[in-house]
C-alpha cells in the first residue's frame, strides 16, 4: 500500500496485522481521486471508518487542507497515527472514535468531501450514508465504498445517487445534493 500522488507520493503506509480491517486498495484509491479530481485541493475532508488512513493520507499529499480521521477502533486509530508519522504529517489532520468530535469541526466548516469505506458486513447502508450527509457541505460530495453486489441507495436522506464507478469487486458510489430550483419572476 502506497500513497498514489501528490506530495507524498510513493510513500508506503502500513496494513493492519488484525483480520478484519480491508484497505482500499491502491488501484480504487487511485480510480477514486481520478474522478475527484480539482475537488480535492483545498478541501476539508471526512475520512470515515479510516481503517489505514491511506485515503485521508491521499487526500492530503493531493492538497486538503484538513482531514478528520475517524474510526470507532482504537487499533485502527493507532495505524492511522502510525502512517501520518511515516509521512511526516503533524497538522492538518484530527483523529476521533466517534461523532462527537465531529460536531466542533463541522461548526466551523462542514466537510467538502465525506468518503465513507464501512465494512463490507454493513447491512444499512443507506443508514450510514444519511448519518455522514448531516457533515457535508451543500456543494459537497460523499463517496461510499461498497461490494458491487451490494446495490447503493438511488437517494439517502438529502443526497441522491450522482454516479457509481465499478472497480473488481468493490464499487465508489458518489453523492450529492441536487440542485435547488431557483424561482423564476413572472
Amino acid at each position: 500500500m502506497r500513497v498514489i500522488a501528490g506530495t507524498l507520493k510513493g510513500r508506503r503506509l502500513v496494513g493492519p496485522d488484525w483480520p478484519g480491517l480491508r484497505p482500499t486498495s491502491d488501484k480504487l484509491r487511485e480510480t477514486l481521486f481520478n474522478v475527484l479530481g480539482e475537488r480535492v485541493a483545498g478541501a476539508r475532508v471526512l475520512d470515515a471508518y479510516a481503517g489505514t488512513g491511506a485515503i485521508g493520507i491521499e487526500a492530503l499529499s493531493r492538497g486538503a487542507v484538513f482531514v478528520a480521521f475517524v474510526d470507532r477502533d482504537p487499533r485502527a486509530l493507532a495505524l492511522v497515527a502510525a502512517n501520518l508519522r511515516r509521512c511526516g504529517l503533524t497538522e492538518g489532520y484530527a483523529m476521533m472514535r466517534s461523532a462527537t468530535g465531529l460536531r466542533r469541526q463541522v461548526e466551523m466548516r462542514p466537510f467538502d468531501l465525506v468518503l465513507l469505506d464501512p465494512p463490507y458486513g454493513e447491512r444499512d447502508l443507506t443508514g450510514a450514508v444519511v448519518s455522514a450527509s448531516e457533515w457535508l457541505a451543500p456543494e459537497g460530495c460523499l463517496v461510499l465504498e461498497h461490494e458491487v453486489r451490494r446495490a447503493p441507495p438511488e437517494t439517502a436522506g438529502p443526497l441522491v445517487r450522482a454516479r457509481t464507478v465499478r472497480s473488481g469487486d468493490s464499487a465508489l458510489t458518489f453523492y450529492t445534493r441536487p440542485p435547488t430550483a431557483t424561482p423564476v419572476d413572472a
